[in-house]
């Protein structure tokens, strides 16, 4: 590998190139769009688009694309050439401030939840100049943002933009109240921890469920699983290890900061965490990252699998965003400081966090709501679907001194002794980490833990933001107009902290009396997706996005309508791989082993009456049992998939309810009866790897 700090970035038109490449007053210009959120004017993005043209081609690059965001939870790109023509028949390589600013893609087949029609197929990509442009390969890509011609967003990443613009505003409103003239941006930070499982490839490539779907329809558990928690940070095996070193070369180059790398807690499972950056970028950077995981993945004989819940009886996959917000200043708005209790403006944040979680738990919770999500949130390795929060012990008495009046006493902070006198003393940290709770607070940044691990982190960002803003915008509001600030601000914490501590949670979120507790507090509990995604479009939440200019009215509806045809799309996909597998294979395979005990039978009572054939008979019963039992599964599945509701036709949040009601239950019945007969079947007649193969044989 190169020198890291030479390498890192390679592929990126950052700082550093741009400080190189433009005439000063374009690079002022252009910087000033990046960190301010000013317009940038035409004349210096043609200055711009010459300087990454002669920077990409010197890099090997022959085209251009506008990398953009649609609703299909990955990215798009459309590849075009530098070449123009010449009047003497050759060539030039060129490219316009223009076609930089602007590109015209075919929308017609990405999804719009009905904001035009199939035959309205122009849209629109408009250059993001807020993340650097890379080259991937040997293309100029160029993040964009993605609307229809009437304006509409079509993708992730405008709305992301815009609930940044409003939670800046907001923001600075508070800032400047507490006399922080200086500070002209605020911005949300993310690091997104991402967990994945990698299987051999040429295993992989004999399971149509994991072609198809990502995760595995049908599997017996392994004699062995995570049951003894040896590969939660164990020594990396030589083949994933060449395939991190590898992943992490190739993230470095495109600039995304790939820190962390070790094993998770299931077998063939992983993570890696990256350092925080603007939530713009982090959630580029994000996409990037699970683009090359497959592609790292591919060149090492290996599948990246990074759905939610790949294996039955492991744990899933998730994704942590770790948000925080930060001044062009330098500092971090979550930070509580040595003194917390005496640190007003870091308290004020805080509540405004709280009071957010506490109004719009239910933005929180479709926002990571997906088929493959509702797999995992509530089981063993996930946080529960009721969203909580969780302070630690230190500002939780905080919070409640404040309301109950009274005085708090700064605790000392404990030295950890470890019992060898040769180790160092510590601190021990006042908030550890609760890993049951949805909504954590981490020393100085909140971690939701709700994320599905193959889930763009655009829509939970967009959440907190906008929900964040609305909570600065109230507090704005009242503080600008009382007469004494110091006294409405107290009055204000107070009212805050005792009108939403009910979402505030520090126990075992696995506890079944929390759900118990957790109804009582009027939490909401949202167990799948179609329960979830009708909250969208409730006239708080509508109310929250339209006040903000977030999301219009339109634009709620159809992600809420997209959303919920790809849940249903997504199951009836499984329920036909089903079928397909279990008609095709698994019969087959029960049959064939039938026939051969049959004949085994036979030989024996033909060899002699004496030698008995109660073995071959028993396991023939058995086996036949089973093998009825999936033919009636396929039988029942087939009918539940022949009378659901078209899909896209009509009541789509009707056609999602009867695939998680129908769909699902019949795809279970199906399974539980295959399972157990892949555990009796002779290894040489099971059509497919089994959970021991996958699991262990990287």
């Amino acid at each position: 590998m190169k020198n890291v700090p030479e390498l890192f970035g390679s592929l990126v038109f950052n700082d550093h190139v741009m400080r190189e490449r433009l005439p000063k007053d374009t690079y002022r210009a252009l910087k000033k769009t990046m960190l301010d959120g000013k317009s940038l004017d035409p004349s210096v993005a043609s200055i711009v688009a010459n300087a990454m043209k002669d920077w990409a081609i010197e890099k090997g690059a022959t085209h251009y694309t506008h990398w953009f965001q649609p609703m299909t939870g990955v990215t798009a790109e459309k590849h075009d050439s530098f070449i123009s023509p010449t009047a003497d028949g050759g060539i030039i390589m060129d490219f316009s401030g223009k076609e930089l600013i602007k590109g015209e893609p075919d929308a017609s087949s990405f999804p719009s939840g009905g904001l035009r029609a199939t035959f309205e197929a122009r849209g629109y990509t408009a250059w993001d100049p807020t993340s650097y442009a890379f080259l991937k390969d040997d293309t100029l890509c160029i993040p964009t943002a993605f609307c229809s011609y009437g304006g509409e967003a079509l993708d992730k990443k405008t709305p992301l933009l815009r609930s940044m613009e409003a939670l800046n505003r907001q923001a600075l409103r508070i800032l400047h109240l507490f006399g922080n003239a200086d500070v002209t941006r605020v911005v949300p930070t993310v690091g997104a921890e991402q967990e994945y499982f990698l299987i051999d490839k040429a295993l992989w490539n004999q399971r149509r469920d994991l072609i198809f779907c990502g995760r595995t329809l049908f599997g017996a558990k392994p004699p062995k699983g995570q049951d003894l928690d040896d590969h939660y940070f164990g020594a990396i095996r030589p083949r994933v290890s060449a395939f991190m070193k590898e992943l992490d070369s190739e993230l470095w180059k495109l600039g995304v900061l790939s820190k962390t790398k070790h094993n998770e807690v299931a077998p063939a499972q992983h993570e890696l965490a990256p350092v925080f950056t603007t939530v713009n970028i982090a959630t580029d950077h994000n996409q990037l990252t699970m683009e090359i995981m497959k592609k790292v993945a591919d060149r090492h004989g290996l599948a990246c699998i990074l759905h939610e819940k790949p294996f039955v009886g492991v744990n899933g996959s998730g994704k942590h965003n770790n948000w925080a917000l930060s001044t062009n200043t330098g500092k971090n708005l979550l930070d509580p400081g040595d003194t917390p209790h005496e640190n007003a403006q870091f308290l004020l944040f805080l509540c405004a966090v709280i009071k957010a979680v506490d109004d719009y738990q239910d933005l929180l919770r479709l926002s990571v709501a997906t088929a493959g999500n509702d797999h995992r949130l509530g089981a063993c390795e996930a946080p529960p679907a009721i969203v909580s929060m969780f302070l630690g012990d230190e500002l939780t008495a905080i919070l409640e001194s404040i309301e109950n009046g009274t005085a708090y006493s700064a605790r000392e902070k404990v030295q950890m002794r470890v019992g060898v006198h040769v180790l160092p003393k510590f601190p021990r940290d006042t908030t550890d980490r609760n890993r049951t709770s949805p909504f954590a607070f981490t020393g100085n940044k909140f971690e939701f833990r709700m994320l599905g691990s193959s889930l763009s982190i655009s829509c939970p960002n967009i959440m907190i933001n906008t929900a964040v803003a609305e909570s600065l915008r109230q507090f704005a509001d009242e503080l600008e107009a009382a007469d004494d600030f110091n006294a409405a601000l107290n009055v204000l914490i107070r009212r805050v902290i005792h009108d939403h501590k009910r979402i505030i949670f520090n126990g075992n979120g696995y506890d079944n009396a929390w759900l118990e507790e957790a109804a009582r507090r009027g939490l909401l509990n949202l167990r799948s997706t179609p329960e979830a995604l009708p909250y969208y479009v409730a006239e708080k939440n509508v109310q929250l996005f339209t006040t903000h200019k977030v999301l219009t009215l339109a634009e709620i509806r159809s992600r809420m309508e997209i959303l919920l045809e790809s849940y249903s799309k997504e199951i009836h996909i499984e329920a036909l791989t089903m079928l397909d597998m279990a008609r095709k294979d698994i019969l087959p395979a029960a049959q064939a082993y039938i026939r051969d005990l049959a004949e085994t039978a036979g030989a024996k009572l033909a060899l002699s009456r004496e030698l008995g054939c109660e073995l071959e008979m028993s396991q023939i019963a058995r086996l036949n049992g089973l093998a009825a039992a999936v033919a009636r599964g396929i039988d029942a599945l087939e009918a539940a998939v022949a009378a659901a509701p078209e899909i896209g036709r009509g009541d789509s949040e009707a056609c999602a309810r009867y695939y998680e009601r129908e769909v699902l239950s019949a795809m279970q019945a199906l399974r539980e009866p295959a399972d157990v007969l892949e555990t009796i079947t002779a290894k040489k007649y099971w059509p497919y790897p089994t959970y021991s193969d996958l699991l262990f044989s990287v």
